[in-house]
């Protein structure tokens, strides 16, 4: 039974609920893995867990180091003229890796899902419960969409921020942005450049 007081120290308490959690979410996956049960591993109660990171959502982002708040991410592309999503999405997540507090931990996360299948399903559970379903239901938009966007940006990112390509990893963020931004908006709202009209004149 997990212990109503808390352990000794709150770092060494965070660090053994992050070391249960990772346990948790690695045998349940994220929407099998449950708040009651990452506190009973670590031998704390579940008050504990809330106390350090307040939802599963917050756990799961600080066990896999998730260097962003997916409600910020919903916040952004939701607050604000429809029309305008491919912009805010794009200068968000180009900023989010300009960062030098978000980078390496980014670079890291896509490192990890890249190399090792178990976290990059996990991540992808996550991502799909936090962010897509919420973004998908708000706007009407199917989720193969949303998936299309979101590769989109990451590719956008291993071509800039990891290979370097050249010219793009020295272009000015405004005119990444005014490029990529209309390709996210058509993927997102129907609205917007269509890629695969470009892709069949080049």
């Amino acid at each position: 039974m997990a212990q109503a007081g808390r352990r000794p120290g709150n770092s060494n308490t965070r660090e053994a609920v992050l070391a249960a959690a990772r346990n948790q979410f690695s045998a349940k996956g994220y929407q099998g893995a449950t708040i009651r049960g990452i506190a009973a591993e670590a031998g704390v109660n579940a008050a504990m867990v809330h106390h350090f990171f307040g939802s599963k959502e917050a756990v799961f982002g600080a066990a896999l180091r998730v260097p962003v708040d997916p409600q910020r991410v919903v916040g952004t592309i939701l607050d604000g003229p429809r029309e305008q999503i491919g912009e805010r999405l794009a200068r968000m997540f180009l900023g989010f890796w300009q960062d030098t507090e978000t980078r390496a931990p980014f670079l890291a996360l896509l490192r990890s899902v890249t190399s090792d299948d178990r976290t990059a399903a996990l991540f992808k559970e996550f991502v799909g419960e936090a962010v897509f379903s919420r973004v998908s239901e708000a706007l009407g938009v199917p989720r193969l969409r949303l998936n299309l966007a979101m590769t989109q940006m990451v590719g956008l990112a291993i071509g800039r921020f990891v290979i370097g390509v050249e010219p793009l990893r020295e272009a000015d963020t405004e005119e990444v942005v005014e490029l990529v931004a209309p390709v996210i908006q058509y993927y997102l709202t129907g609205t917007g450049v269509d890629p695969t009209i470009h892709q069949a004149q080049n």
